[in-house]
């Protein structure tokens, strides 16, 4: 016996929430679309309608405009599909901004993924990883394509790319060097996924760094796929890009950097979208490089600061290269003349893989250095105590400039600090002198404040004409440390009759002649020297080691290792000398071991349970919001989150900095605080591996929820910050 419905009732039809309209609607009327907006609760897509006259320009990855309350917002449209996913009344996308897609899937994935390892949102990611839409570029691009002969423009850059890459000695870097290297480039060829990174023992000559990436890029292009290489700065840049002129010339590649204006940056982006280059070089947002196929994605100095974002969600070049790498099986190279202890974790745990270069090859390559700390020198120098330029400094810059060891050549100076006296103390008490409105540093920015005793706060820019010590009372001041413009002029002093160069702050060397010359550099902005330098001083550098903060003496090593790569070798004379007495990172030098000091400092870091052994997130703003945040997240995460982890804090940021001694306003991002405004405060989480995806995902449902019930003002939450305190 068959079962029969009692009633038959009519299936009313799903509520699909389109309406009726002239001609239908397209066959996917619907646009998931995510608000350019930062705000935490809006990161999530919203439906809209496509008309029809903007079906055809209303592809995934365009910009749109649409209405959302009572404003047209811009945004990105993410997909097409057929239903709704909700049975509200859906508005129609207002416009199709331009129907270049701009965002592609790829970018899409891995933008998602950043904001969720970092606690941030979708929007924020993708303004730093799309620049500013320009329209005659568009257009311009658009012309070309239809019309090559009329502009002049071949199309045909991919495969001019891989054609003109040169194989020989001269057109390429001798990979034979480094272990591992020949069967790394195999599995990209191939389209596996390899990971490597490389402590390269210098940074000029035969083993130039600019060379070895240009190499790197031209054979994977060579093998038909697409890198994305990422230096840190500009000066940098301009050397990767001379060395890529010489080995797949200039239509080989496209420079993504914002420094080169929005106009070029915007056409070397649409080139790389449309595939007109296989090779992507640039700064920072150059690791979102639109390329198709991509089967290279390289790092160089993932040590330096400059590889992490200033605004939010502050994600770093490197975690973002290894999500870009694995999303797109794509393989990674993370190199620098030194070793951070986030890769020597990678490598220690072998997810990461490690080009060999044998002990013989590094000494070879790398210049002797002198410790004016150690027993020999310290009975040799009976004023090495109070000297700032001890005895065997001066004379291996004598010797360098006069080629006593070798052809006479260049020195370079490293000092730690810009301008003329960055810092100035009490000469009775050694109170450090600092300002009375904002408590920042006091220094004197030049030689003529110098000479009237006219001191400056750095951070506010008051002048302070009659500055009384509050411990003793004494008005009399002295050079805490010594900027560049000091030591530059002092120097002339101590070698008179030799041209003495400059660079720092905003007028920075990309490169020196050989001819024998002084050049003072502060960390970062060293030049690179033709044939390399004859001998670096590496000066100050028992107030670098003072300085606080965990990464502190690592970062102090990994400039010391910058600097001494640009060195001529032992064999051709070169020296380096270091004026700092802390052992274990002056031995490290000495040794040239940036991996062995860089395991060391891992496996302090697991004992103490610190980072990178384990992950850490950072939340700042006023006291009650942070309080009230870290309640907030007690709510809303699952368990096993961070209700099963204790918080550090919250502690006022403004005493730390003030304390330290920092080199920028307190709080570390920002302007000086206003008077009336409440003190910033902090609070710190560390959590292991295993939990961080919980834990991380209890931190941003707090941030959504704060900010739609306001329940609290905004608070700044950072994941695994590189400025630890």
């Amino acid at each position: 016996m068959v079962d029969e419905p009692l009633f038959d009732l009519p299936v009313p039809p799903p509520v699909t929430g389109l309406p009726e309209v002239a001609g239908g609607w397209p066959d996917e009327p619907v646009a998931r679309v995510l608000l350019d907006s930062g705000v935490p609760h809006l990161d999530r897509e919203f439906d809209y309608l496509v008309p029809r006259a903007l079906d055809d320009d209303a592809r995934p990855g365009v910009r749109v405009k649409v209405r959302f309350g009572h404003q047209d917002v811009m945004g990105w449209l993410m997909s097409r599909g057929t239903e709704p996913s909700t049975g509200a009344k859906l508005l129609p996308l207002r416009s199709v901004v331009s129907p270049e897609p701009v965002l592609t899937p790829e970018v899409r994935d891995l933008a998602r993924a950043v904001a969720a390892r970092y606690a941030g949102t979708v929007a924020d990611v993708l303004r730093v990883a799309v620049p500013p839409r320009v329209a005659k570029v568009e257009k311009a691009l658009n012309a070309e394509a239809e019309s090559p002969e009329a502009t002049g423009t071949a199309v045909t850059a991919p495969v001019a790319t891989a054609s003109v890459a040169a194989t020989g000695p001269e057109g390429g870097f001798d990979w034979t060097r480094l272990a591992g290297a020949g069967a790394f480039f195999d599995q990209v060829a191939a389209g596996d996924g390899p990971r490597a990174a490389v402590a390269l023992p210098s940074a000029h000559g035969r083993w130039d760094a600019a060379e070895f990436l240009a190499d790197a890029a031209a054979r994977t292009a060579e093998a038909g796929r697409a890198a994305v290489v990422v230096v840190p700065d500009q000066r940098d840049l301009e050397r990767l890009c001379r060395a890529l002129d010489a080995r797949v010339g200039t239509a080989g590649y496209a420079r993504l950097t914002a420094d080169d204006g929005p106009t070029p940056r915007y056409r070397a982006f649409l080139q790389l979208r449309r595939g007109l280059r296989r090779i992507a070089v640039g700064t920072r947002s150059a690791i979102w490089a639109p390329v198709e196929h991509p089967g290279l994605v390289a790092v160089w100095n993932d040590d330096d600061a400059l590889h992490a974002e200033q605004r939010s969600p502050y994600q770093h070049v490197r975690e973002v290269a290894l999500l870009r790498s694995e999303l797109a099986g794509a393989g990674l190279l993370l190199a620098s003349t030194t070793r951070t202890p986030e890769v020597q974790r990678m490598v220690e745990s072998g997810w990461l893989g490690e080009f060999g270069v044998d002990r013989s090859t590094v000494h070879a390559a790398t210049p002797r250095v002198v410790s004016t700390a150690d027993s020999w020198e310290t009975e040799r120098d009976p004023l090495l105590a109070r000297a700032r330029l001890p005895q065997a400094a001066w004379r291996a810059a004598r010797d360098g400039l006069e080629g006593k060891h070798g052809e006479p050549g260049p020195v370079l100076v490293q000092v730690g600090r810009s301008g003329f006296i960055p810092a100035l103390i009490c000469r009775d008490c050694g109170t450090p002198a600092r300002c009375r409105h904002c408590t920042g540093p006091l220094g004197f920015p030049d030689r003529t404040a110098s000479a009237r005793s006219e001191a400056a706060c750095r951070w506010c820019g008051r002048r302070e004409r009659e500055y009384s010590c509050p411990e003793c009372d004494s008005p009399r001041l002295r050079a805490g440390s010594r900027g560049v413009d000091r030591t530059a002029e002092e120097l002339g002093r101590a070698f008179p009759n030799t041209p003495v160069l400059s660079s720092s702050g905003e007028h920075i060397l990309s490169t020196v002649d050989a001819v024998p010359a002084l050049v003072v550099a502060t960390t970062g902005a060293e030049p690179v020297a033709e044939g390399g330098y004859t001998a670096a001083l590496l000066l100050d550098g028992d107030s670098q080691l003072q300085r606080e903060g965990l990464r502190t003496p690592g970062q102090v090593l990994s400039r010391w290792f910058a600097a001494a790569a640009l060195v001529r070798p032992r064999d051709d004379g070169g020296v380096v000398v270091v004026t700092a007495s802390q052992e274990d990172v002056v031995g490290a030098l000495v040794r040239m071991d940036p991996s062995g000091y860089a395991s060391r400092q891992l496996a302090e870091r697991r004992e103490l349970h610190l980072p990178p052994a384990v992950r850490m997130a950072e939340v700042s703003g006023p006291l009650d919001a942070v309080q009230s945040f870290i309640e907030l997240v007690a709510q809303v995460e699952p368990p096993g989150g961070a209700q099963d982890l204790p918080w550090i804090g919250p502690v006022p940021v403004d005493e730390a900095a003030g304390a330290a001694g920092a080199a920028g306003p307190p709080g570390g991002a920002g302007a000086v605080r206003t008077s009336g405004e409440p003190p910033r405060h902090r609070a710190l989480l560390f959590f292991p591996y295993g939990a961080a995806r919980t834990v991380v995902e209890s931190l941003r449902a707090a941030r959504s929820a704060a900010s739609a019930r306001r329940l609290t003002d905004p608070v700044r939450v950072r994941i695994d910050p590189v400025d630890l305190p």
